[in-house]
């Protein structure tokens, strides 16, 4: 089997010193594992000439494709092009595809050319110009000894417009690629060491070209098994058959048998049933709606939120009684099973999550300590409410409360639509 690995390289100080997060790497990563190459490292220096030049020697006798993004822009701290001079032995020329590509960009935009703008067209002469049609700075294509270095401007947009142009088709004529496939099941409302104890004689039975990982991440537990391999059909069908081996052995926990968020999901089992779904937040604030309406087409099922955080909006506005307040207070699964009862009159749905708890770091009692929480969801007959306790910080403790509120959510639309 063939083997392609590559390194990435982000330059920045900004990255270092965190004002920065640093997304281009893994999108790079991706699109490069889609087409067989795997990432082996990945690195984030400053704007230090000599430690571009270094991190280039050392990854070119390790790798066979090293990806370089930043440091391209017009200023004085942009450093990136200087140091691949350097490194390939050449000196700056101007491109005249690119001149005219920035040219046309300030035109498009009606805003005054100055000639630091048109640096941006001056490019390593050893070098085959990438085009970038979303911005002024070329990607730049060298290769020397077999190896070869590819360098896209630090903007993600524009980045990733290169990878898709002209990096990904570049990499797939230069190179015999093996195939690469994963295939993934989620699960969720469990543990990672439970599901590994389960999976153990599964996974030990694994051929050497196929591998597990867990992937946890706020209640949920991501199974990706990756296949290498030369020929796609006869790994496609082993893959196929490993995949639906792994998802029967943790189906009771399974939510979905493909890589896919619980809210898309959830969106997916609304609209068969064409049903609508509304939530009532206190504790949450909004979360479990910000959720729901991050998938496209979310109208065709969610038709809105009640952020009912101050008791008073949990009486005036879902109609909890002020009794029921005063008696068992907020976070109680007499107050969620009324939040549930008022959401679905107010916003007229067939189906509607709550939430009321806790979330600290402040707030907790002895009964009711920071991490209490309660879910209700319901129809206008059946109303079920559940209680749980969360242990994190805020962040998180909001996020989890999400995820469960909206697993437990399907389960009981499967429930009440497929009995």
């Amino acid at each position: 089997m063939n083997v392609v690995n590559a390194a990435i390289i982000t330059i920045g100080d900004e990255l270092l010193i965190g004002q920065t997060i640093d997304t281009n790497s893994a999108v790079i990563a991706q699109e490069l594992n889609k087409i067989g190459i795997w990432v082996t490292t990945r690195i984030a220096i400053g704007d230090v000439k000599q430690d571009i030049l270094n991190a280039l020697e050392e990854q070119s006798k390790k790798t066979k494709i090293i990806i370089i993004t930043g440091g391209l822009g017009p200023t004085a701290d942009d450093i990136t092009k200087p140091a691949l001079c350097e490194y390939f032995n050449s000196t700056l020329i101007i491109d005249e595809a690119a001149r005219q590509n920035v040219i046309n960009i300030f035109t498009k935009l009606n805003r005054p050319l100055t000639e630091r703008n048109l640096k941006q067209a001056e490019l390593p002469g050893s070098c085959k110009p990438l085009l970038n049609l979303r911005g002024t700075a070329p990607g730049m294509w060298f290769e020397k000894e077999g190896v070869v270095y590819i360098s896209l401007p630090g903007v993600p947009h524009e980045m990733a417009g290169l990878m898709e142009s002209s990096v990904i088709p570049g990499l797939q004529k230069h190179f015999t690629l093996p195939v690469i496939i994963h295939k993934t099941a989620v699960t969720i409302g469990v543990g990672e060491s439970v599901i590994a104890d389960i999976l153990i004689d599964f996974e030990n039975k694994l051929p050497p070209h196929i591998k597990l990982a867990y992937l946890p991440s706020y209640g949920l537990v991501k199974l990706r098994l990756t296949g290498k391999g030369n020929d796609k059909n006869e790994l496609e069908t082993k893959m196929n058959k490993l995949h639906l081996r792994l998802s029967s052995s943790v189906k009771e926990w399974l939510m979905a048998d493909e890589d896919i968020t619980v809210q898309d999901v959830l969106g997916k089992l609304l609209d068969k049933y064409k049903k609508f779904v509304g939530s009532a937040e206190s504790c949450t604030g909004g979360y479990i709606a910000h959720l729901l309406t991050s998938r496209s087409g979310s109208s065709s099922s969610f038709k809105g939120s009640i952020v009912s955080y101050a008791n008073e909006i949990k009486e005036k506005g879902l109609g909890v009684k002020h009794a029921t307040l005063v008696k068992y207070g907020a976070v109680s699964e007499e107050t969620i099973i009324e939040m549930v009862e008022g959401a679905i009159d107010l916003l007229n749905v067939d189906y509607v999550v709550a939430t009321s708890g806790i979330m600290g770091p402040e707030g907790g009692t002895k009964e009711k300590p920071v991490g209490t929480v309660w879910i209700a969801v319901g129809n206008r007959e059946t109303v079920r409410a559940t209680k749980h306790f969360v242990r994190f910080d805020r962040k998180r403790n909001i996020e989890i409360t999400a995820q469960t509120s909206l697993n437990m959510l399907r389960k009981f639309i499967i429930e009440m639509e497929e009995k």
